[in-house]
């Protein structure tokens, strides 16, 4: 790994900090940064502290202008990185450097998902195994969990986050995709709150897998101001490296009168600029099939991840968005499923959602494809309990029990 230093650095007892490791233009592992770029430096109990070098773009637990192991190393030696008193994990790579995300000499992302376990997903170590962080992420490392990843969306339960762990809790899931917090956004949280949900998180042994970001979607049309989800996503990678977690999830812009060329253009410019960000970050984005240009096409999804060429671009599947955008989901995830990374679970019945596997997207279909194909990562549960979803000012009355419900028919198909 060009320009590698401070390799096999001491593991800071009670900081989580993997100490030594700055590289002067090229990888870094965790723990160091490449030359004007900050690099978050581990945690203690679930927080992290943020050390900077010099000025210029973040750089979230020992990332790359080329490609870094997060936790990683050179020549086949480790380091160690973790949250103090989570259980601190060895990771190594082959020379070159994996980035997060893979194992491949050089540092590129393999398709199934496997990052090396020294990667942000490896850093908390809940029990259960039904949590990604118990083999580092969904389905990584040499001990794959013994059943599925379940998690939730579980805004759509409680707008505190109390009763979005209490949820949980009922349905014995240690995995959380969160969205929002007392109905504000993860990124529009001051980080005093933010430092709450991490150590409440912690405190409860449960994993977040993915962080909601709203960039392309449905309320931020491709002519709106790009400087605002530029900001968004800088503070994602912060926070993303503080919980551990390597996932962003995007969508693709919806369109506000341009023609269509100008539209693709502009889209893979914006997404492409992300892209490259995050994966300095050691992040990974998801593109949901929701909202924007790529949102209802596995074509112009394909054609997207074609595109931007990026490790730092993956997609999201979400089994219940066709039928309520009026496309074959089942037809689509058949070209898409070996691109896909995360997973939301729902069902609907026309513009009305239903616990998973009684309505008409096919869940149980879905899950056998995508098991077809390798898929090892998270069922995130977003079953949409009130009845106008993007209408709503939050969970209507008994949405807990909804949720639960929907939580459990989605653990017996998985299951």
């Amino acid at each position: 790994m060009t320009g590698l230093a401070g390799l096999g650095g001491v593991m800071g007892v009670g900081t989580g900090v993997v100490a030594g490791g700055a590289a002067l233009g090229g990888g870094a592992a965790a723990g160091g940064a490449a030359a004007g770029r900050s690099v978050a430096r581990g945690t203690t109990s679930g927080r992290t502290t943020s050390g900077e070098l010099a000025t210029g773009g973040p750089m979230v637990a020992g990332a790359v202008s080329g490609r870094s192991a997060s936790g990683g190393s050179a020549a086949g030696r480790s380091t160690a990185s973790g949250p103090a008193g989570g259980g601190a994990r060895s990771g190594g790579a082959a020379a070159g450097g994996a980035a997060v995300g893979g194992s491949a000499a050089g540092g590129e992302w393999s398709s199934g998902a496997q990052p090396a376990q020294g990667s942000p997903d490896a850093r908390r170590q809940p029990d259960a195994v039904t949590d990604p962080s118990a083999s580092g992420s969904p389905g990584s490392g040499p001990h794959a969990p013994a059943g599925p990843v379940l998690a939730g969306i579980t805004d759509e339960a409680a707008s505190d986050l109390h009763g979005q762990l209490a949820v949980l809790a009922e349905l014995g899931w240690s995995a959380i995709e969160l969205r929002t917090v007392d109905g504000v956004a993860v990124a529009d949280l001051s980080d005093e709150v933010f430092a709450g949900v991490v150590d409440a998180l912690g405190a409860a042994g449960v994993r977040a897998v993915c962080l909601d970001s709203r960039i392309g979607n449905r309320a931020r049309p491709v002519t709106g101001p790009f400087e605002r989800d530029l900001a968004e996503l800088e503070v994602l990678l912060r926070r993303c490296a503080e919980l551990g977690t390597r996932y962003v999830r995007i969508m693709s812009y919806p369109n506000d009168g341009l023609a269509e060329p100008l539209w693709r253009a502009r889209v893979v410019s914006r997404v492409r600029e992300l892209a490259v960000r995050a994966e300095v970050a050691g992040v990974v984005l998801l593109h949901e099939n929701c909202s924007g240009w790529a949102g209802a096409s596995a074509e112009r999804a394909l054609e997207l991840m074609s595109e931007v060429d990026s490790p730092a671009l993956r997609l999201l599947f979400d089994t219940g968005n066709p039928v309520a955008h009026g496309y074959d989901g089942l037809a689509a995830l058949a070209q898409l499923a070996r691109h896909v990374e995360h997973v939301h679970v729902k069902d609907a019945v026309g513009e009305r959602f239903v616990d998973p596997g009684t309505g008409d997207a096919r869940v149980a279909e879905c899950v056998e494809l995508l098991r077809a194909n390798g898929y090892q990562g998270a069922w995130s549960l977003e079953p949409h309990v009130a009845p106008r979803p993007r209408e709503s000012a939050g969970p209507p009355v008994g949405a807990s029990a909804a949720f639960v419900s929907a939580g459990r028919a989605m653990s017996r198909l998985l299951r």
